[in-house]
């Protein structure tokens, strides 16, 4: 096992190039305060990985690793690594970081994922994040590839098992009311109507397809950090700083899955199987083998809903419901703070924002934050055991992790 001393993350609010910021500057800010968060010595950090995906296209940048010794001189001469899966970036440089402690090569690493998304047009914007689908090949024909993708997932899911609009709104809804809660989410102060949450063209205009204004997560500039150790350096750790136990988790189970960059391959390729994603599922059933838990073990869920189709997807795929069945899961409050299951109470990326190489981090930290019971406002009371599930392009990346109360694991 791993275990996580703790992090840091950046308000999803901010706009970063009105503020004269570059990513540098992003990347400083969020290992400064990851560093004053955890009390964490750069001089213990042995290894660096960077969770980002389109920092080459939205600000020239490639090579982020070098930024660690860039930004701290104490950091010059520390291994360091890039990791790029789409959305799912920041997981890819988890389990980086892991492996090398699982591994025994160091005792420490610092995992933080940041992009800058928010200083160039929509427009421009939507076709840099098309870089995650089979370029040439699909999607050809939308202005918006991304959420056309999960339109198409919403008229595959009405075909196969009938589908009610106002069973995403509700998602939305949850998500959106969630966020409220959360100090560092971009739209805590958004207002609304009693027809946002419709089918009203005005009030909630379709952007692809089916998928309309308020389906849609909120990309946005942003970073989060966290430093993980091995069990036996962070017990040393806390024992001489006087740290409670109970104060740190642990990584007790991991999932990684990937399928073709096609969605149309995945669809074709599920007609007969129990699940429209069997990867998204098998990196779920992966993480909980590994950790030694079954869905009744697990509190809440942080998971992917960059668009409210995609948590639709994920909860039966979390096994909440049978395949299909989710809006049973949405209708009974079990996905609801305070319900048996709640899903995304950090708001998610629908509520909180989605700064694509980031999420994966941000997902963990939030887990760590909820079984240590350290999540302020939105905390599910009594969280000990956590899931998240963090997924890249159209499924073609799926990563899935179980965090547990260091006392609890």
């Amino acid at each position: 096992m791993v275990t996580i001393l703790g992090g840091w993350q950046s308000d999803f609010s901010r706009n970063w190039a009105r503020e004269g910021m570059e990513i540098a500057d992003g990347f400083a800010e969020a290992l400064a305060n990851g560093l004053e968060a955890t009390g964490i010595e750069p001089g213990e950090i042995e290894t660096g990985h960077v969770g980002n995906f389109v920092a080459d296209m939205f600000a020239g940048q490639g090579l982020l690793g070098g930024f660690f010794a860039q930004v701290h001189p104490e950091l010059d001469g520390l291994p360091t690594s890039r990791h790029e899966a789409a959305c799912a970036s920041g997981s890819m440089a988890i389990l980086g970081a892991a492996a090398e402690i699982e591994a025994g090569r160091y005792d420490t690493a610092c995992v933080l994922g940041i992009e800058l998304m928010r200083n160039v047009p929509g427009q421009e914007a939507a076709e840099n994040l098309g870089a995650a689908i089979w370029q040439g090949h699909e999607l050809q024909d939308a202005v918006f590839p991304w959420p056309r993708a999960f339109s198409d997932l919403s008229e595959e899911y009405e075909k196969r098992y009938g589908l009610d609009y106002r069973h995403l709104m509700r998602i939305s809804e949850i998500n959106f009311g969630n966020g409220r809660r959360n100090p560092n989410a971009q739209t805590r102060k958004w207002q609304f109507t009693d027809k946002s949450f419709t089918a009203d063209d005005e009030a909630n205009p379709v952007v692809e397809g089916r998928t309309r204004k308020m389906d849609c997560g909120q990309v946005t500039d942003g970073a989060a950090v966290v430093f993980l150790a091995s069990d036996e350096w962070a017990a040393e750790w806390a024992r001489k700083r006087g740290k409670d136990p109970a104060s740190l988790s642990r990584i007790t189970g991991w999932g990684h899955r990937s399928a073709p960059i096609s969605y149309r391959s995945k669809i074709k390729a599920s007609e007969n199987a129990e699940y429209v994603f069997p990867q998204v599922r098998r990196a779920v059933m992966d993480a909980r083998a590994r950790a030694g838990v079954d869905l009744n073990a697990i509190d809440a869920f942080e998971t992917h809903d960059c668009f409210a189709m995609t948590e639709y997807m994920a909860i039966d795929h979390l096994g909440l419901t049978k395949p299909g069945e989710g809006w049973k899961a949405i209708e009974d409050g079990t996905i609801e703070i305070g319900g048996a299951k709640p899903i995304n109470p950090s708001g998610g990326l629908i509520g909180l924002g989605h700064p694509v190489g980031a999420t994966g981090v941000r997902m963990l930290l939030d887990a760590h934050k909820q079984v240590t019971g350290t999540a302020g406002d939105y905390q599910v009371e009594g969280a000990r055991r956590m899931q998240t599930l963090n997924i890249g392009g159209s499924t073609t990346t799926t990563a899935s992790f179980i965090v547990e109360n260091a006392q609890a694991a």
